[in-house]
């Protein structure tokens, strides 16, 4: 499976080693991280895509993506599923980006990008969440066109379904 490509961001899918990598904090020959890359959250990301990958095989297409700038190829923070979907269709995201990335509509460009390809890989709905303080993120997933979902005392829950199942083409 290829990267997927937006106007200014390309999404690569993560491979082991460069997951190895970043949970190390050692960028290989090839890697070119923005400043602050990576951050907690990556790290996080990537440690549970290694185990994910020890334990029940490559996840791919839902694993992790990190989100890279087209104009100079640095990674700037992820993106990913938390897994495939469950027996109703439907996965969970998360994203990140380092601080010199926000405020800029990146990653509202990458969760359009990864909604559209959960749709097509037959997807019926993509859920979200974000701490109640994280306006930021909140917007982010309503600039996506996720739909507010709940809260509980802590968080506010977003959420994509689509009810046409046939929109995929089951690629994986």
């Amino acid at each position: 499976m290829g990267d997927l490509v937006t106007t200014r961001l390309v999404l690569h899918p993560m491979t082991v080693g460069e997951a190895g990598r970043l949970v190390a904090g050692t960028p290989g020959d090839g890697d070119r991280w923005a400043p602050g890359y990576p951050a907690d959250g990556d790290v996080s990301a990537a440690g549970r895509f290694l185990g994910t990958c020890a334990s029940t095989g490559d996840p791919r297409p839902f694993g992790n993506y990190e989100i890279r700038r087209r104009e100079d190829g640095r990674a700037i923070g992820g993106i990913g599923f938390h897994g495939p979907p469950d027996e109703d269709g439907a996965v969970t995201i998360g994203y990140g980006l380092v601080p010199s990335a926000r405020g800029r509509g990146y990653a509202s460009e990458a969760l359009r990008e990864m909604l559209r390809f959960a749709r097509e890989c037959g997807v019926t709905r993509v859920k979200g969440d974000a701490d109640l303080g994280n306006v930021a993120s909140q917007h982010v997933m309503a600039a996506a066109g996720m739909r507010p979902a709940g809260q509980d005392a802590r968080v506010r829950y977003f959420e994509t379904a689509w009810t046409d199942a046939a929109a995929g083409s089951g690629r994986s």
